[in-house]
């Protein structure tokens, strides 16, 4: 019993590691300071509640709505897409519009318009590049 216990610790740790390897990488878009720019998706996540560059996804958005990076390559802060991320969420009653900043949730949110949540089981890493 304990030599396939070894065995099926052994193996899944081999999978587990392999993962990475298999995993596919794209391209995706998000907006940051009110413009479109381009990130590199792959599947990257890291221990919750570990992630530094604040990224805003918005639940319940207008259509065309992309993720926001509140931080990228170039603003001081910018740790290299390693996003804690915030769930923004429209309030009943509200139309839900376009918001390409980070400026924009905290205006909405001030404005009574959203809710912005701490999700620390999101974070993930994923970095920004040109658009």
């Amino acid at each position: 019993m304990r030599l396939s216990l070894t065995a099926l610790v052994v193996t899944t740790a081999a999978l587990a590691a392999a993962a990475p390897a298999t995993a596919t990488t794209s391209k995706g878009k998000l907006f940051h300071d009110g413009s479109v720019v381009g990130t590199v998706v792959t599947p990257a996540p890291v221990p919750s509640g570990t992630g530094s560059d604040p990224f805003y996804k918005v639940t319940n958005g207008a259509e065309g709505q992309l993720g926001i990076a509140g931080v990228a390559p170039g603003d001081g802060p910018y740790h290299g897409g390693d996003w804690q991320v915030y769930l923004v969420t429209f309030k009943s009653g509200v139309s839900p519009h376009l918001l390409t900043s980070d400026d924009a949730v905290f205006t909405a949110e001030a404005l009574g318009e959203v809710t912005v949540t701490r999700a620390p089981e999101a974070d993930f890493r994923c970095p920004v590049v040109a658009p």
